[in-house]
């Protein structure tokens, strides 16, 4: 029997093996709070494996109903116009070109977008955004936005816009995340609104016009399990790739 349920990539990363049988083996994966998240509420997810290749990709996103564009590594600041601070942390410029190829085919393509935390700053970046590269780079008092540990626990107050689609989904105008970024969001990209701030002034999540594209800075796939409301942000995803898909 075929389950038709809305398909929804969600962008991997690689890791490599420090042990083992294999050691210095290239592994791709996602962690697995994201795949749980969208089984959970109603989708089929599909891990796309990082690759260099642009027709492959091509192919990869014409599979797809929905699109997350997942957490890891810090956005290369060559993309937004910036030379490597000190305090930046890992990069890796391959997986930018992957994650921007993946971003554009989804957007000619019409099919609803999610990034997390570096997903939302890697869709910040490819509409012509920039970031902090640390928080520390802030000249305004900034809090803690980097909780470090507990990943299910809510440690941070943010504000949502009113009239926003999270607003909506939601239901509510303050909500609490967790909070795992070391980064923030300088310049908003041409095309995005800001749908949320915490109390320092930070943007922590966007809309473009019409909502198919949403980056949040916090974890919702970590929270799915201990905060029932994360789910409204998998299941307003997958509904809206449903309605694409079929």
């Amino acid at each position: 029997m075929i389950i038709h349920k809305p398909i929804i990539g969600i962008s991997g990363s690689r890791i490599i093996n420090n042990g083992g049988a294999l050691p210095g083996y290239y592994r791709s994966y996602v962690n697995e709070d994201y795949v749980d998240s969208v089984i959970q509420n109603g989708g089929i997810p599909y891990i796309i494996p990082f690759n260099d290749n642009e027709e492959v990709t091509v192919a990869q996103v014409a599979q797809l109903d929905g699109l997350i564009l997942s957490g890891g590594h810090d956005v290369t600041p060559w993309n937004y116009g910036e030379e490597s601070q000190q305090k930046i942390g890992m990069i890796w410029p391959a997986r930018d070109r992957f994650d921007m190829r993946l971003l554009r085919e989804a957007e000619k393509a019409h099919i609803p977008v999610l990034g997390i935390c570096r997903g939302a700053q890697l869709i910040n970046v490819a509409h012509g955004g920039s970031l902090y590269q640390d928080i520390s780079y802030r000249e305004a008092p900034t809090l803690k936005h980097n909780q470090g540990h507990t990943p299910d626990l809510p440690t941070q107050t943010i504000n949502l816009r009113q009239g926003s689609h999270l607003a909506a989904l939601f239901a509510r105008q303050t909500i609490h995340v967790n909070s795992f970024h070391h980064q923030l969001i300088k310049d908003l990209g041409q095309g995005l609104t800001a749908d949320a701030k915490a109390l320092d002034g930070v943007i922590e999540a966007f809309e473009n016009a019409d909502a198919s594209v949403i980056g949040v800075q916090w974890h919702p796939e970590m929270l799915h399990r201990s905060v029932q409301a994360m789910n409204n942000l998998f299941t307003d995803l997958i509904r809206r790739a449903e309605k694409e898909g079929f």
